[in-house]
């Protein structure tokens, strides 16, 4: 509706920003109202996500392409990591099993934090509103990074022909490869819904919410820590073997959560207070 009737950003994401709270509002809470909340939160993020993307030739002349490439170059002492990993690891034109099991590793992303909230909301109802308000933070903080300063990731840099540079071969993005392989037909379908914007690399949302959901599962207990933090570092190899973010994407993308998670204790009483502001419009609702 906003690409057709051509609405001003603003008037979207103020509306997407209000549907949680006028849920809040409108229905009792339960857990089954968390859940909506939490969905319609996301709902929100996504169309702040996929805005910049709405006008891609706009987007492509503001986009950053060197000066990550020159970090993660610094990083792997001449080379990018993802060109070495690539190199070392993946002969052009096959598929190797260890190639899809990062693929899925990273397929899986889409459920991962939000299937550890839920876990928390499940196991620990009273660490729910904390787990939620971490999560979704690290979101949004990341959309407004993606808004202001929207960098390419290492594929997109390779097409451009960044990231070839005499002996060096081109970046393969695996998961393009898998996932025609894979879902066929269906890929194409798939991937523009989930796409979104290629232009937003830095921080790595991925993994700065992958690692987010790793401390809230290790707050729940030593083994939910261990499958959350193996599976946060997995993913992080995954991005960068398959092209999909640098180095340097992956450390904002952690300094990005350690500081939300840091900053918390300091905003939680300004969090608090709009709470108190919404459960006081939800009685006089009620009223």
């Amino acid at each position: 509706m906003r690409r057709r009737l051509r609405l001003p950003a603003p008037a979207v994401l103020v509306a997407a920003g209000a549907a949680p709270v006028a849920l809040c509002v409108a229905i009792p809470r339960t857990r089954a109202r968390d859940v909506a909340t939490c969905a319609l939160q996301m709902w929100a993020y996504l169309a702040a996500y996929k805005m910049p993307h709405d006008d891609a030739g706009a987007l492509e002349r503001r986009v950053r392409i060197d000066y990550p490439l020159q970090v993660d170059r610094v990083i792997g002492l001449g080379t990018a990591p993802t060109l070495r990993l690539q190199r070392l690891l993946s002969p052009p034109g096959e598929l190797r099993r260890f190639e899809k099991v990062l693929v899925w590793t990273h397929w899986l992303w889409f459920l991962v934090p939000h299937a550890a909230t839920a876990y928390v909301l499940v196991a620990d109802r009273e660490r729910f509103g904390r787990a939620a308000a971490l999560t979704y933070a690290v979101f949004d903080l990341g959309a407004v990074v993606y808004w202001a300063l929207p960098t390419a990731p290492p594929w997109y840099a390779a097409e451009r022909g960044r990231l070839r540079n005499g002996h060096d071969l081109p970046v393969r993005r695996v998961m393009i490869e898998y996932g025609e392989q894979f879902w066929k037909h269906r890929w194409g379908p798939l991937y523009s819904v989930l796409g979104g914007n290629p232009l937003a690399a830095m921080p790595s949302l991925h993994f700065a919410t992958s690692v987010n959901a790793a401390h809230l599962l290790a707050e729940s207990g030593p083994l939910q820590g261990a499958v959350g933090w193996a599976y946060a570092l997995t993913l992080g190899v995954a991005l960068v073997y398959l092209g999909e973010h640098y180095v340097v994407d992956l450390l904002a993308g952690l300094a990005l959560t350690e500081g939300v998670r840091r900053l918390a204790p300091a905003a939680a009483p300004y969090v608090l207070r709009g709470a108190r502001a919404v459960e006081a419009i939800e009685a006089r609702a009620r009223g």
